[in-house]
């Protein structure tokens, strides 16, 4: 134990000795007591720094004047049972009370410690009732914020919490998304790595394996995890151990040669130099890990290098201390010990050109928490000698004298400490009793002298906004294996734009197949969970990577299909016109005369206007062409139809006139007109009030083909598209019929042979139109229709108008009157 006596006292635990004896337990006998051995520099170190700290206090003019701080400082043995055994006495004097009276006040006021969070969490369960307040420069387990459970604990480390949030989002900043895992198995192990698994999830990173050990566990144990670590997929080991885990697990890992993975550690070794070595860089070459920030403490160096015997010669700890720093003995070392002949310790040797963890003063990260924790009980005590919190609280119920002042009302100041150290850093407590989490990123790189050197590649500032807490400063890292290439660990290669994630039964999320999307379904990120569908006018394009504008699809004349239609409409309507000219100049020659020469440029007319109608189906459809195409068709099908139904009736009525005791009536040409007039105007009417009620719109079809849209014209009301079409059927049948029956009336009159082949093509084609126009699909739906008009106009005009141009042109010697009349007369008579 290390002490000094002053009018309020400081209690302290650091694991001074790492190993602790394991006597057999008897019932008959006294147990031995607890033996530790295996000196470790580094927490003597902090245990230095706090009586440095003190020291300094105590000297002070300003902070706490007039007021001395003794101090009690015990070795917890990096064991929970000798941290009990520290805490006991802390809180009750070492001496027996057997036989005297018990004042109920316990021996110090504070207590800094202990060096590991399991022996913290016993510290802190015992000296909460007793209102005794623990800061802990190491302890980092997130569950000693649980301010229930651990109302006076304090510490000016940062939590885990934050540590393992910030190792979470460090590995998914490298893209390492499949990783191991070991921890130490204890408090701080198994809390850290808890926390660090659940922010690891949200992150979208996969544990592959995770493994527990211990110090002290035997030798096949650790070895078996190294050997779960070799075998692991993952290149990629996050290690939240403890510095004599570590230590352990390193040397089993030499003993296996376990190299070329990428090391990630906790703040409790990623900077003990003694785990930095040549040797032990062929394993953790490249490491990286948070770590808190440095400090510099003015005058430490040279306060450390004045301890020694010297300062008390009867102390055995400061004895040890100097046998192990200069491999010397006070005692003469006697033959039976065996081993190597050492030295014998003089006391005055000097620490100057001593270079180990006790005299390393170039960094002071965990020494500089030690500090920071002496001055906090300090300032809390000032605090509460002057009262600085009592006024308009009723006088002085909250103030104490020295003499009388208890570890509860440092607990109630310390909660509300807050002052700024010499270096500029402010020490402060929140709601739970951690600092603010500041941590630097290090790296494992080596110098020029080949020399394991720690140096800051970045930080982590948990009081930033989430997406501003983790920054790298720039500095190239050097990487294991590969220095200059980052290692990979995934489980799963990264799925392209185009592609899903697909999850693989019994594996973790991380590990999944990629998937292409669907036709119209999209990814354009990397890693996409799921396909976007296209909106209905938009498709995937090839690589499934963006949507696109669908194809849009109509009959256009650029296309080969219209410019034939279109080119085949106007040879008609050429044709048409040429065959109105030759009746035009023959007009007056007996063939033309007797076919009704009215009606039969009139037919020509209305032909000629359904072929140009058939023009009005190609093209963009837009609001007025699909109103116009269908009742331009409907009304010019319905007049040329009036027209062929008018010169059947002629033919009847002519032929009725030619036979014995019959004449012509004088009202069949107006009659004629009449006919015509009112089949036409019929149609007519059909489609005004097709218009009217719900005309024919242009729609984007989506519906028939997924990957286009087809621009169609909709007929709007059913009822009026199939009325115009079965009107113009009905007139068809009634020539058809009409026709039929004069089939065989005399050769004179051999016009209703041909209307009704005529008609016979007409209602052919229009009968086959139906099943094709409803079974076509996009454009093809308006060929067929274009098809089926053309059809049945060139029908027309080649049956009706065909023989008579022959005779016409071809045959001019038929053309009299003699020839026309001549075999009438004859088969009349």
């Amino acid at each position: 134990m290390l002490s000094k006596e002053g009018d309020v006292t400081i209690g302290g635990a650091f694991s001074i000795h790492t190993k602790i004896s394991e006597p057999r337990l008897s019932f008959t006998d006294t147990p031995p007591p607890l033996t530790c051995s295996s000196m470790n520099l580094i927490d003597f170190h902090l245990a230095q720094t706090m009586i440095f700290a003190i020291e300094e206090i105590n000297n002070s003019s300003s902070l706490l004047p007039n007021i001395s701080i003794g101090y009690r400082i015990y070795d917890s043995c990096g064991s929970t049972l000798s941290s009990m055994r520290a805490v006991m006495a802390l809180m009750n004097g070492q001496e027996r009370t057997v036989g005297k009276t018990c004042s109920g006040q316990s021996a110090v006021h504070a207590i800094i410690g202990a060096s590991d969070s399991s022996s913290t969490i016993v510290m802190s369960r015992s000296t909460g009732a007793f209102q005794i307040p623990v800061i802990s420069h190491f302890a980092t387990c997130a569950c000693l914020s649980n301010r229930k459970e651990f109302p006076s604990f304090f510490r000016t480390i940062p939590s885990d919490f934050y540590q393992s949030r910030a190792l979470a989002q460090l590995v998914k900043y490298f893209g390492w998304t499949w990783v191991g895992a070991v921890r130490s198995d204890n408090a701080y192990g198994n809390n850290g790595m808890a926390t660090f698994v659940e922010a690891a999830g949200l992150e979208g990173v996969c544990i592959e394996y995770s493994e527990a050990i211990l110090w002290n566990n035997p030798r096949e144990q650790i070895a078996r995890v190294v050997e779960v670590i070799s075998r692991a997929s993952s290149k990629v080991v996050v290690a939240f151990l403890s510095q004599w885990e570590m230590d352990v697990l390193l040397e089993e890992a030499l003993a296996q040669n376990l190299t070329g993975l990428q090391w990630v550690g906790s703040e409790s070794w990623i900077t003990i130099d003694r785990l930095a070595t040549r040797r032990s860089s062929a394993v953790l070459s490249g490491t990286l890990g948070f770590t808190i920030s440095k400090s510099k403490i003015p005058g430490l160096r040279e306060f450390l290098l004045r301890v020694g015997p010297a300062q008390d010669p009867n102390n055995n700890l400061l004895r040890e201390f100097w046998e192990i720093t200069f491999s010397c003995r006070f005692s003469p070392q006697q033959e039976k010990d065996g081993g190597p002949r050492q030295s014998q310790c003089s006391g005055s040797e000097s620490l100057e050109e001593i270079s180990n963890p006790f005299t390393d003063t170039s960094a002071l990260r965990f020494s500089n928490n030690v500090y920071k924790a002496v001055y906090a009980v300090a300032h809390s005590i000032h605090d509460l000698l002057i009262c600085r919190h009592c006024e308009g609280q009723g006088g002085n119920r909250n103030c104490a004298h020295r003499d009388s002042i208890e570890p509860g009302q440092v607990l109630r100041y310390l909660r509300d400490v807050n002052f700024t150290m010499k270096s500029g850093e402010r020490v402060y407590f929140d709601e739970n009793g951690d600092p603010t989490a500041i941590y630097e990123l290090v790296n494992w790189q080596r110098d020029q002298a080949g020399e394991t050197v720690f140096v800051t590649v970045g930080n982590y500032n948990a009081s930033l906004p989430k997406g501003n807490q983790f920054a790298m400063n720039g500095i190239q890292i050097v990487w294991a294996g590969n220095p200059l290439k980052r290692p990979r660990s995934v489980c799963s290669d990264s799925c392209l734009p185009g592609f899903r994630q697909a999850e693989i039964k019994g594996m973790p999320v991380c590990c999944f197949s990629c998937i292409p999307c669907a036709a119209g379904e999209i990814s354009n990120l990397t890693d996409s969970a799921k396909c976007t569908q296209c909106s209905l006018e938009y498709w995937s394009n090839g690589d499934k990577s963006r949507c696109v504008p669908k194809v849009v699809e109509f009959l256009s004349f650029d296309e080969t299909m219209g410019i034939l239609l279109a080119a085949i409409s106007l040879v008609g309507a050429c044709l048409t016109i040429v065959v109105s000219l030759v009746f035009f100049c023959f007009r007056e020659t007996p063939i033309v005369k007797a076919s009704n020469s009215e009606l039969s440029f009139l037919l020509l007319f209305s032909l000629t206007l359904c072929f140009m109608c058939s023009l009005t189906f190609i093209g963009r459809p837009s609001e007025w062409s699909c109103m116009l195409r269908h009742t331009a068709f409907g009304i010019t099908f319905a007049l040329c139809m009036s027209c062929v139904l008018a010169k059947t009736i002629a033919v009847v009525i002519a032929f009725q006139a030619t036979m014995p005791g019959n004449t012509v009536p004088q009202c069949s040409i107006p009659l004629q007109r009449i006919s015509v007039f009112s089949c036409t105007l019929l149609q007519v009417v059909i489609c005004v009030l097709w218009l009217a009620l719900a005309p024919s719109v242009p729609v984007k079809n989506t519906a028939h083909a997924t990957e286009k849209v087809i621009l169609e014209c909709d007929v709007g009301s059913a009822i009026g598209f199939w009325a115009v079409l079965g009107y113009i059927g009905l007139l068809a049948l009634l020539c058809f019929v009409l026709a039929f029956l004069a089939r065989k009336l005399p050769d004179n009159f051999s016009e209703a042979k041909f209307i009704t082949f005529s008609m016979l093509i007409f209602c052919a084609v229009w009968i086959t139109f139906i099943p094709a126009y409803v079974s076509s699909p996009g454009k093809f739906t308006v060929a067929v229709e274009i098809f089926a008009i053309l059809a049945s106009s060139f029908g027309l005009l080649f049956c009706i108008f065909g023989p008579k141009c022959y005779i016409i042109l071809l045959k001019p010697e038929k053309n009299t009157k003699k020839h026309i009349l001549g075999k009438s007369h004859a088969k009349s008579q």
